[in-house]
């Protein structure tokens, strides 16, 4: 393949040419003007941040890519899916509270924002990976697929599982539903905590299985201090398929899954996800390389960046776009007193820096991640190609 072009575009302003402008400046540069958006329904894959973390992206960055669509004719929506985990964007009411007490509401980002994958995170399409060896089918949310364009503006940062957070990880990971991040996430079927269960047997009507059972019984205090016993729900292993739905129907919190995925499968996962959300329809991708947290949004909290901000980068491809947000922090300098440095020193010290990550700053972060590999699997499955030529924008 030829090397794919990616923008670039630093953060210097001058008085009266904000951020803002820049990036509109950057994706119109990019070519986003060559998608026909004339009318059509405008995905803006994105993470609203999980309450507590400030390191997510801004809104006035997502309003900037909304005037952009609006002027191109097209009509834009914000959307994520729901979480697996527990936390503040687990249904679509918590998401839609998080996400408009973190400035994503339609004054604000001149659009409105949809919870991909509805009000439990069940409403999914299954869609097709041609070529995937690890997902047959993927479970993408409802309105990420009805959208006629995606566009992805997503945080480039580290990760504690994947290695680096960013644009496979924003659509791949992101775009899943409830169901389709276990299936990503686990190799293994959930389980029930019997503490939590009350006994409402919803996980029993949506079993397409006929795995639980309710032949236990514990006593539970409810909210209101009463006390009553109540039968709780075990899983049949044997039955169970691990789809995960169950997860997305208990109120309680009461069934998790068991996040066993190896480090090297959860990526070549990411990618055909990914894969299953871009083949077939125009896309456009957009990366921030500002705030470069070592973790996840989806923590409740950010820590101290590993590196400075470095700018925006945008291109149709998302797989020369992640690798080049990559180059660009392996070869920034590294901040004091951070997660790197403090891992660096601690991998220094017991003799474990090997020479062939001895820079790297996502490896030696978080030394039992790959993120190599999804760059590999995403490239062989035929998403884009690694090499990139880097054109600056003013």
């Amino acid at each position: 393949m030829e090397p794919s072009k990616v923008y670039f575009c630093d953060l210097h302003t001058h008085m009266g040419d904000g951020l803002p402008n820049k990036l509109k400046r950057l994706i119109k540069a990019a070519g986003i003007g060559q998608i026909d958006f004339e009318n059509k329904f405008v995905a803006i894959k994105m993470h609203l941040g999980e309450p507590g973390n400030l390191s997510y992206l801004r809104p006035n960055y997502a309003r900037a890519v909304v005037d952009v669509v609006r002027e191109l004719g097209g009509k834009p929506f914000i959307t994520d899916c729901n979480t697996l985990y527990v936390g503040g964007r687990k249904n679509a009411l918590d998401h839609l509270d998080s996400a408009y007490a973190n400035g994503f509401n339609p004054f604000q980002t001149g659009c409105h924002t949809i919870i991909a994958d509805g009000l439990r995170g069940l409403d999914e399409v299954e869609v097709p990976v041609e070529g995937g060896e690890y997902v047959k089918n993927a479970k993408i949310g409802r309105a990420l697929m009805d959208a006629d364009v995606v566009i992805s503006l997503t945080h480039f940062k580290g990760h504690e599982q994947a290695g680096f957070g960013g644009t496979m990880k924003n659509l791949g990971m992101g775009g899943g539903s409830r169901a389709g991040k276990m299936e990503q996430h686990a190799a293994g079927k959930p389980s029930v905590s019997q503490k939590r269960c009350i006994g409402c047997r919803q996980c029993e009507k949506i079993c397409a299985h006929s795995a639980f059972s309710f032949d236990q019984t514990h006593e539970h205090e409810f909210a209101n201090g009463k006390v009553r016993e109540v039968h709780v729900a075990s899983i049949d292993h044997s039955k169970c398929v691990g789809c995960g739905r169950c997860i997305a129907v208990c109120n309680q919190d009461a069934i998790r899954p068991d996040y066993n995925q190896a480090a090297e499968v959860l990526n070549y996962k990411i990618a055909e996800y990914t894969k299953a959300i871009v083949d077939g329809r125009p896309c456009f991708h957009i990366s921030l390389a500002i705030d470069v947290s070592p973790n996840c949004d989806c923590h409740d909290e950010n820590d101290k960046p590993i590196v400075g901000d470095i700018g925006f980068f945008a291109s149709f491809d998302p797989v020369a776009l992640d690798q080049a947000c990559i180059d660009a922090v392996q070869a920034a300098a590294a901040l004091p007193d951070t997660e790197y440095t403090h891992m660096h020193d601690k991998l220094e010290e017991a003799g474990e820096l090997d020479e062939a990550h001895a820079s790297d700053k996502f490896h030696i972060t978080h030394p039992d991640t790959d993120w190599k590999s999804c760059i590999d699997h995403a490239e062989m499955i035929g998403i884009g190609t690694h090499e990139y030529e880097l054109i600056r924008v003013k």
